[in-house]
């Protein structure tokens, strides 16, 4: 130990012999608890290493098939009845891990712009600065952290954002099943539901009718049916 020191310290040799231990042990301490410091982040960065190394390893990655999925909402206008939309232009990626699913994650993300609900001119307002600001915001991206079992369902929690605003969001899901598809792919079905608060995202324009009403509600119910698609490895083919 005592030679360790004295290689950290490389004291000067006019400086040696007027100095005392307990001098000595002051100008040692700096280098010993830098590095204590430096051995506990390296290994507390080998094990963020081998948490995400444990949610690969058995997790197989699907790619959402936007041509087989969709991502809708309702929201109610007037008080009177319900105004339904989609986004036609989404993309992601679902690790899933059939024999634990709380090693499972997701991550979506949607191209604001193409918004569609059936009317032109209130989805050319929707992606303007009153609602979504597609210019200065032109993704909605879900990211999940974690996926929790409630009784007999299961809940991913993770991050929503929205016109660049993050909340913490749980989002109930269910997976339909999976199937080998005709042309030697898996794919799996995921079907999600929340409602949210639209203001909690920035997303505020508003107009109070003369009953006190709101002309758009704040509640937002987003509905996803996704399908998405794992290739499987073929084997190489033998060629001699």
């Amino acid at each position: 130990m005592n030679e360790i020191m004295q290689k950290r310290v490389n004291l000067p040799d006019w400086d040696q012999e007027e100095m005392t231990m307990n001098q000595l042990k002051k100008r040692q301490t700096g280098p010993v608890r830098a590095a204590g410091s430096l051995v506990r982040a390296s290994f507390l960065f080998g094990l963020a290493l081998l948490g995400s190394a444990a949610i690969a390893i058995g997790a197989d990655s699907f790619a959402i098939d936007p041509v087989h999925s969709g991502i809708e909402f309702s929201v109610r206008h007037l008080l009177i009845s319900q105004v339904k939309g989609k986004f036609l232009e989404f993309s992601g990626t679902i690790l899933y891990d059939d024999e634990d699913l709380s090693r499972s994650r997701v991550e979506i993300t949607i191209q604001v712009k193409s918004i569609d609900t059936g009317n032109e001119g209130r989805d050319g307002h929707l992606r303007g600065a009153e609602f979504f600001d597609v210019e200065n915001h032109s993704e909605i991206t879900f990211q999940s952290e974690e996926i929790r079992k409630r009784g007999e369902k299961y809940i991913a929690v993770g991050n929503l954002t929205i016109r660049g605003v993050s909340r913490r969001i749980e989002l109930p899901f269910e997976v339909l099943g999976t199937v080998n598809d005709p042309w030697g792919n898996v794919r799996i079905g995921v079907r999600a539901e929340i409602t949210i608060d639209r203001q909690d995202f920035g997303v505020s324009w508003s107009k109070t009718l003369d009953n006190g009403g709101l002309v758009v509600g704040n509640e937002v119910k987003i509905e996803l049916n996704l399908e998405a698609m794992h290739p499987i490895e073929k084997p190489e083919e033998n060629q001699s």
